[in-house]
């Protein structure tokens, strides 16, 4: 029986993963998100009695034994894993013995923009962190964050962090219906995912008990929000089914890679049994190519070399 350890759990977008919960005993969290699956409490700025890093080690690596064939080990808490006091020290154990294995951290962000935080999270090969709002107003609204958390502290510090760090970024965002679910709000977040270039960008929406009394929305309504999102490689988990595939040619295929990449999870959506030969077609011929982020597979066309 594992205190500090969860899963293994299969994740869409990590392969298996082997969760490390750090406050396992309450809510340790600056951020009180209306969606979070946990419920309501009040915002800290530590966690409360943390283990100690031999703790969690120790069920690391038993746990390890017991399960060999995980993709990554995740770290992440009942509230946000970067209030521990030792991450860094315990980033360093974990990268010593994690072997092939990836190490990811799951982060509000709230901290990124501590130099010591970045520090730490430069050593760690997948890091994922959220992105619910960039303005102010909204941001306030949906996270309801500790008073010594500010968005534009977060924005600045997920650009440094961005220049410092060589691995995988990804941002997630969470759709909740009525509060970021415009245009104008996805505008102001793809203006800060230009500037920040993540790898990978995490589209999605409320599908568990809320804390508070708010609704997702609909896959429809991510489909169309994505189009304010730029460029990005984004990945939206797919709950629903379309009312019908699109039987696409392959120019129709390349000039619509060209726009944007498309995961594996848009093709299983949209893409008709006849479409999906064709794209397949075209990557055999080298007009498309795929690329794994995270764990996601991505299309893109094939850059023309000059």
């Amino acid at each position: 029986m594992y205190r500090y350890i969860f899963g293994p759990v299969a994740s869409r977008r990590f392969g298996l993963s082997l969760g490390i919960d750090l406050s396992p005993d309450s809510k340790s969290c600056n951020f009180d998100c209306l969606y979070c699956e946990l419920e309501p409490a009040k915002t800290v700025d530590r966690i409360a009695n943390p283990p100690s890093v031999d703790e969690v080690v120790d069920e690391v690596e038993k746990a390890l034994i017991e399960y060999p064939d995980v993709d990554v080990i995740t770290i992440t808490a009942n509230g946000e894993p970067t209030l521990y006091p030792r991450l860094g020290e315990l980033v360093d154990r974990l990268n010593a013995l994690k072997g092939e294995k990836k190490l990811l951290i799951l982060s509000n962000a709230s901290t990124i923009s501590d130099t010591g935080v970045q520090d730490t999270l430069k050593k760690i090969d997948i890091v994922k962190l959220s992105l619910d709002c960039a303005t102010p107003h909204c941001f306030k609204k949906i996270d309801r964050p500790h008073r010594s958390v500010d968005i534009a502290k977060i924005v600045e510090g997920m650009e440094a962090f961005r220049r410092r760090y060589d691995k995988r970024l990804i941002i997630e965002i969470l759709v909740v219906a009525g509060i970021n679910d415009t245009p104008e709000e996805m505008e102001a977040i793809r203006e800060v995912l230009d500037r920040v270039r993540p790898d990978r960008v995490d589209l999605g929406t409320i599908d568990r008990p809320p804390a508070y009394r708010v609704e997702g929305v609909s896959t429809e309504k991510l489909e169309a929000l994505r189009h304010h999102l730029g460029n990005h490689n984004i990945s939206i988990m797919h709950k629903e089914r379309p009312k019908q595939r699109v039987d696409f040619t392959k120019e129709e295929i390349l000039s619509t890679l060209a726009r944007r990449p498309q995961s594996l999870s848009d093709v299983e959506y949209l893409f008709s049994p006849l479409a999906k030969k064709r794209l397949e077609a075209l990557v055999e011929e080298g007009r498309a190519e795929t690329e794994n982020i995270a764990g996601v597979t991505f299309y893109r066309p094939v850059k023309k070399e000059n």
